[in-house]
């Protein structure tokens, strides 16, 4: 966890101005003439700096506004309000989540979900291998969350090594800035939730064989026009997660094509877009954008869970706790 100087009151003082911007940018600035990035020593159009997406916009499109794709500034300011009273209300008994300082909100848009294709904003339905998979995951992870039996039944993110992809690049609750760094060959990727890394080639070389497979994958860039687009394989099947309890902790497994592309847009908006490709989990792909606005300030170190001691912790005190409940 790090510590911010911006407390919500301040970041919701810049989103009137900020967020008209990131959705005149994502819109295409269809009354403006077309933005023309900045380019680097090299010719390439320039993406360099730290940028932040966290927002509370929901991952898929929630039922109850039916097929609307954008929100009135008045539900927009309730949804935020809706999800502060969710975290952080107090509630007779419970410890509850953190305090709402050490909340990011982001900035917000009208957008009703991340989701912009299928239309209707939601996740394909499951294959039913898939299914069942999750559901077996569910079943371990309840159980992990009283008793856990061995450190494998957490999961990747519980054990602080990464949340896969799309995960790493989705928004969260906190610490979800990106510093990205270019060269003519590369373009690298710096996370600081969970001290992701991602070093991207830009020079045509193919993928790495089927067998080499990387918590992160194996991405491949090119430009396209002012587009950066990059192209993952090679996942490992060690992160296989949808959003059981936390949304944006996602990842789908070995089989994941996914397909990202980075859009200047304006000088502090940066349109991210990203389609997930899995045959062997979703019924048909699907495309979120996530804005990315900049941040004025620097990564810090993601110290989790303040030297491994909490893994540990857990599997000693539920094997004490089945001790006392069975001293025979």
């Amino acid at each position: 966890m790090t510590m911010r100087n911006a407390t919500p009151l301040a970041v919701c003082a810049a989103v009137a101005v900020i967020v008209s911007a990131a959705t005149a940018g994502v819109a295409g600035q269809q009354n403006a003439e077309p933005y023309t990035p900045p380019t680097t020593a090299w010719g390439d159009p320039d993406l360099q700096g730290v940028w932040n997406n966290n927002t509370v916009v929901p991952l898929q499109r929630p039922d109850q506004v039916g097929d609307r794709e954008t929100l009135s500034d008045e539900e927009v300011a309730q949804r935020r309000q809706a999800s502060s009273d969710l975290l952080f209300a107090e509630r007779e008994g419970d410890t509850g989540f953190y305090n709402e300082f050490w909340f990011e909100y982001g900035l917000d848009s009208n957008r009703t979900s991340l989701i912009t294709q299928p239309a209707d904003g939601k996740l394909p339905a499951l294959t039913p291998n898939a299914q069942q998979r999750a559901d077996e995951l569910m079943a371990v992870r309840m159980r992990s969350t009283v008793a856990p039996d061995h450190y494998l039944e957490l999961s990747a993110y519980d054990r602080c090594i990464s949340r896969g992809l799309p995960g790493a690049m989705m928004p969260g609750f906190y610490n979800h800035n990106y510093h990205i760094l270019q060269t003519p060959d590369y373009v690298a990727l710096v996370v600081e939730m969970i001290h992701d890394a991602r070093i991207i080639p830009l020079d045509g070389r193919g993928h790495a064989p089927a067998g080499i497979q990387q918590w992160l994958g194996d991405s491949r860039g090119r430009w396209e026009g002012n587009t950066l687009v990059v192209e993952t394989t090679n996942f490992t099947d060690k992160v296989d997660e949808r959003g059981l309890f936390i949304p944006t902790v996602f990842a789908t497994g070995e089989n994941l094509r996914l397909v990202e592309r980075f859009t200047r847009v304006s000088e502090d908006v940066i349109d991210y877009r990203f389609t997930v490709e899995d045959p062997t989990v979703f019924t048909g792909e699907w495309t979120a954008a996530i804005p990315f606005n900049r941040f004025e300030g620097t990564l810090f170190e993601y110290a989790c869970h303040e030297g491994n001691y909490a893994l540990p912790n857990m599997l000693a005190g539920a094997r004490v706790a089945e001790a006392e409940a069975n001293p025979d």
